[in-house]
């Protein structure tokens, strides 16, 4: 029996290793995206609900209505209706960079959500002591606001990169590849259910390997 699994493993090897390969790039993909884009979207959608203007309070209405809308929006028919953009964007709305394209406008808006709700749990006193102090809005952010906020942005990351695991198990719909469709085209569609609970459990102890390191992380640079 274990001898037949291994052989049957190593057959699908090349493949599976290219399932990972795929999911890994969308992933960063969409990470790089989520803190280059989403942690400042969430920062500025928190300022114009502390610190209001006439002008930044519209904007944050629009932000507010971008992550809502991209939270809210069913993610199969997302990558569907997106497609069009894909395509005028990357020229193709098919393969694994073009599948990161609606992976990252999802990671964005889930963390720019995040971050906002980390922001919120801020205490008044340190605005109010940035604000005394005459402190400049970017050293506001920089010096106060993410030094005091950092383990849990480190948190909400972590689960933005869970939730971009599982979404990127869908991807195999328009071309993107990964663990998720190599488990459903090579498992389940071939009754390989030995090669699929394989791709399962690697997904798993990715998810798990994850968790518990940005656990880590957030409590080591918990200075609280």
């Amino acid at each position: 029996m274990m001898t037949e699994y291994i052989d049957k493993i190593s057959y699908y090897l090349p493949e599976l290793s290219k399932a990972l390969t795929e999911s890994g790039i969308m992933i960063m993909i969409s990470i790089i995206a989520a803190i280059c884009i989403g942690l400042p979207l969430g920062t500025f959608v928190y300022l114009t609900k502390k610190i209001p203007t006439k002008t930044n309070r519209w904007v944050g209405v629009l932000l507010n209505g971008y992550i809502n809308i991209v939270r809210s929006f069913p993610f199969l028919l997302f990558v569907v209706a997106l497609i069009p953009f894909t395509r005028l964007v990357l020229g193709t709305a098919f393969g694994t960079y073009a599948a990161a394209l609606p992976l990252s406008f999802v990671a964005v808006a889930l963390y720019a959500r995040l971050v906002e709700q980390v922001l919120l749990e801020i205490p008044n006193d340190i605005l109010e002591l940035s604000q005394s102090l005459g402190s400049t809005k970017l050293q506001l952010i920089f010096r106060f606001l993410y030094v005091e906020a950092r383990s849990g942005l480190v948190l909400a990351l972590t689960s933005v990169v869970i939730s971009m695991v599982s979404y990127s198990t869908v991807m195999g719909v328009i071309g993107g590849g990964g663990i998720g469709d190599f488990a459903l085209r090579y498992g389940y569609q071939r009754y390989e259910y030995a090669v699929m609970y394989t791709a399962i459990v690697l997904m798993i102890f990715f998810v798990s390997f994850i968790q518990i390191s940005g656990s880590a992380l957030a409590k080591k640079i918990n200075k609280k």
